[in-house]
């Protein structure tokens, strides 16, 4: 799959990251960071490729591990929308801030239509 920063490539994204977690469960591994990236990228998925991309998957100022074990996406979505976004960020070799994170949350509504939608970075009143 070719990666790009846009909706449709994220809805993708978001979809393959459900049935990655249905398939390692079936085979009774971990879904986790290093697994998720071993099963897309396959020998691609070096050490430093996982360090890279788990060192930019901070959640409330907290770094995720790569052999952490995840939540379902479509219960828990802030550590895959930020596992997503540093995947691509990696793989398109731009920064972490480059990454459109509207169209991010926005696919992840497309794909899980009916889990409650997200928008981290909407205006808080004070």
């Amino acid at each position: 799959m070719e990666i790009k920063n846009d909706k449709a490539c994220f809805v993708q994204l978001w979809l393959r990251l459900e049935r990655t977690r249905c398939l390692l469960a079936g085979q009774y591994k971990r879904f986790c960071i290093r697994n998720v990236l071993k099963s897309w990228f396959g020998p691609l998925a070096t050490d430093n490729i996982i360090w890279e991309v788990c060192h930019n998957v901070v959640v409330n100022d907290e770094q995720v591990c790569g052999n952490d074990t995840l939540p379902p996406p479509s219960l828990y979505p802030r550590k895959h929308r930020e596992l997503l976004r540093a995947i691509v960020a990696v793989s398109l070799g731009i920064s972490l801030r480059k990454v459109d994170l509207k169209a991010l949350d926005a696919a992840y509504s497309v794909a899980f239509p009916n889990s409650t939608p997200i928008n981290i970075n909407k205006k808080k009143r004070v």
